[in-house]
């Protein structure tokens, strides 16, 4: 997918003609948003971190800012313009831009934190703008879902993942290999809450899922069977 192309694509998801399905998708937002605050927080937490400053790349809605001004100051830049002025329109950040999705209009260490939570999937290439967030931020949280696994490669999710934007099915090794040269301060992976999966599934289904899902993790097999999200926190050396 070209720049321009992914440009469209997600002018178009944060603009959605049917109200019903725009307040749908922005309860699951909401939902996302949680998870990927707790794990924010999980990271710092365990590193001893307590940024003042934080940047957002590729903040979408701005679910997530409104978690992560609790911690801090925080910006936001986002691809898509509807996205950024949704974002904008929630008050919580200093500052909400749209860029061209390369080059983040921020200084060298602007800001203690840079977020890329969810984003580097969507990119068609994620190295620079991983390297772009390192360079305006001494420290980078990386969150993205892990695709390389035996039930994301069946036929069905992989529609699923190319219906959402994903142009890249990670494993733990291969965003490792993007953070080379960084150093890795904490790594958590987490096989979602019930309301994930009760979102599209159902109660039922979705208690089921979340209880297996749990119990597969803790033994160490959810890699390689399911996805999970997984989220680093890294450093420049």
């Amino acid at each position: 997918m070209k720049r321009v192309e992914t440009r469209e694509f997600y002018e178009a998801g944060y603009a959605l003609a049917d109200p019903a399905e725009a307040a749908r998708m922005g309860r699951w937002r909401a939902i996302g948003a949680r998870s990927k605050g707790t794990h924010v927080r999980t990271l710092l937490g365990r590193a001893g971190l307590a940024p003042r400053t934080i940047v957002e790349i590729g903040c979408g809605d701005g679910s997530l800012l409104v978690g992560l001004s609790a911690l801090a100051t925080v910006d936001g830049f986002e691809l898509s313009a509807n996205a950024a002025a949704h974002a904008r329109n929630r008050n919580v950040a200093r500052k909400v831009e749209a860029f061209d999705g390369e080059h983040v209009p921020a200084g060298d260490d602007e800001y203690d934190l840079a977020v890329l939570s969810h984003v580097l999937e969507h990119v068609p290439d994620p190295e620079p703008l991983l390297w772009e967030a390192a360079r305006v931020a001494r420290h980078v949280i990386v969150e993205v879902p892990l695709e390389d696994n035996r039930s994301a490669r069946r036929p069905a999710k992989q529609r699923l993942s190319r219906d959402a934007g994903h142009l890249h099915q990670f494993d733990r090794a291969a965003v490792l290999r993007l953070l080379k040269g960084m150093t890795v301060l904490g790594e958590l992976t987490d096989p979602l809450p019930y309301e994930h999966h009760a979102f599209f599934a159902g109660p039922a289904k979705g208690a089921a899922k979340t209880a297996v899902r749990t119990v597969l993790h803790r033994a160490g097999l959810a890699e390689r069977l399911f996805t999970v999200h997984y989220a680093v926190l890294a450093t420049r050396v």
